[in-house]
């Protein structure tokens, strides 16, 4: 996946229901890969959040900033029921990125 450029938005958690990251990125596999690894100090390492539990590919980056924004806002409530419907038992799905799969489209 090295030199993927497919803007993703995702959210990143340390267990079911548990502690909640939204971020964004060009390289999701390798992003998802560094907070995985505690490559980057900071929230995700300090909460060991190493769960890719939802994602989003978008058409365009700017695209990807105007929804994390969008989530960002959210209650918890919102991004629970965003989650579940794409994974209900919060597994781990940094091995299943599909780009293709997941791309909205504005």
């Amino acid at each position: 996946m090295e030199g993927e450029k497919n803007p993703a938005v995702y959210m990143m958690a340390n267990r079911y229901r548990g502690t909640i990251y939204i971020g964004v990125t060009s390289g999701l596999w390798s992003r998802v890969w560094d907070h995985k690894n505690g490559t980057t100090p900071g929230f995700t390492s300090h909460y060991r959040l190493v769960r890719l539990v939802w994602y989003e590919h978008r058409i365009s980056m700017e695209a990807a900033i105007r929804r994390e924004k969008q989530l960002k806002e959210w209650q918890r409530a919102w991004k629970i029921r965003l989650i579940e419907t794409m994974n209900p038992e919060w597994r781990d799905m940094h091995e299943e990125i599909d780009p293709v799969a997941t791309l909205v489209e504005e």
